[in-house]
């Protein structure tokens, strides 16, 4: 195994911390959480005339270093821009000091939308992988990227990178709590559910989180005003079996302003299913989509919200009704044991199969 370090900016701590307890018990070392601890080794300096440092508190020569951070909503408040800048200074720093590999972790990349040309416009995604892989770091891990060609934005001569599918972790969250046994799964979840897309764009996503359940298929097609940012003019629902008392399950790989989903939930409830619910890797909840989610759920039209943690919404348990979150840490865990072990991480990208899920349960 590699010498290994797991360190994290001013945003992901606490994450990075739950992520060293779960290595502590896959790796059979007596001091292994003091070996690879790091959560001190970064220190953050912010000066008055708003310009920043970051320093290195011991020598990781000739060590990997895992670097776990986030520009999204986190722990620490860190807003979008400081938080790019501390990453890019963090990883500047242990390359200066000496790292064998640096290997970026962001749980969520907030800027993964922005992935393609539009007119004059400038590409977030492209700037942000550029900027790390031209810093020096030479690997990158994140969960549920928008989209798979964002892939290629990165030369993996010089930096690769890692997109682990984080709905995952939902369908095995839909197991453990919803189903539970095969004979649910065959005789209501194949019979009776149905998962929904969020538009015509996430078909293929959706698509296969319901071939997992072997569960029917239902396809909203939004028209978007691309004139104004975060709007949906109308959405048409396309679906070969009726929709009329089953319980639906929109996913979607995140849930940003919430608008597109308001007017998704309203447009279903009209073909009146048992229940409508709501399945997202990346919690954004940009303002107003707390407010609009309060209103479904009080209306009755939205029945469960589950989405992941790699985006902080620890604060919002109280404020959406129905709001389940899936901890990602576990799983982050297995995927560093992986790459410092030299292992095959085929195991945690293949399709998942409810049935059999269940069968070895």
């Amino acid at each position: 195994m590699n010498a290994f370090v797991v360190c994290a900016t001013r945003s992901t701590r606490g994450y990075a911390s739950q992520v060293i307890q779960y290595l502590s018990k896959y790796l059979c070392f007596s001091k292994i959480t003091d070996q690879i601890n790091g959560l001190d080794l970064l220190k953050t300096d912010c000066f008055a005339d708003g310009e920043m440092e970051v320093s290195v508190s011991s020598s990781i020569r000739g060590k990997d270093v895992i670097l776990f951070s986030s520009s999204a909503r986190n722990e620490a408040g860190v807003g979008v821009e400081e938080g790019k800048i501390e990453l890019y200074h963090a990883v500047d720093a242990l390359i200066r000091c000496q790292a064998n590999r640096v290997i970026v972790f962001e749980p969520f990349i907030s800027c993964s939308r922005s992935d393609r040309t539009t007119k004059r416009g400038s590409v977030g995604l492209w700037v942000h992988l550029k900027t790390l892989s031209s810093l020096g770091a030479r690997h990158v891990i994140t969960f549920q990227l928008h989209s798979d060609k964002s892939k290629t934005m990165l030369d993996p001569a010089h930096c690769a990178i890692d997109d682990i599918p984080a709905l995952t972790l939902l369908k095995k969250y839909l197991c453990d709590t919803y189903i539970k046994t095969t004979e649910k799964l065959e005789n209501e979840v194949r019979n009776q559910w149905a998962f929904c897309s969020v538009d015509a764009g996430g078909e293929k996503l959706t698509r296969v989180f319901a071939n997992s359940f072997g569960a029917p298929l239902v396809v909203a097609h939004k028209q978007r005003d691309y004139s104004k940012p975060n709007s949906v003019e109308s959405i048409n629902i396309l679906s070969a079996e009726p929709i009329e008392n089953k319980s639906l399950w929109i996913v979607d790989d995140m849930v940003d302003t919430a608008t597109s989903v308001e007017k998704l939930i309203r447009a279903l409830a009209l073909l009146k299913p048992k229940d409508i619910n709501l399945i997202s890797v990346h919690a954004l909840f940009s303002p107003p989509a707390v407010e609009k989610l309060q209103a479904l759920s009080r209306e009755g039209l939205l029945s469960k919200m589950i989405v992941t943690d790699t985006v902080c919404c620890s604060n919002y348990a109280d404020k959406i009704d129905g709001l389940e979150v899936v901890q990602s840490a576990e799983l982050a865990s297995q995927i560093i044991k992986a790459i410092m072990n030299n292992e095959s991480m085929s195991k945690l990208l293949m399709p998942f199969d409810a049935g059999v899920y269940l069968k070895g349960k």
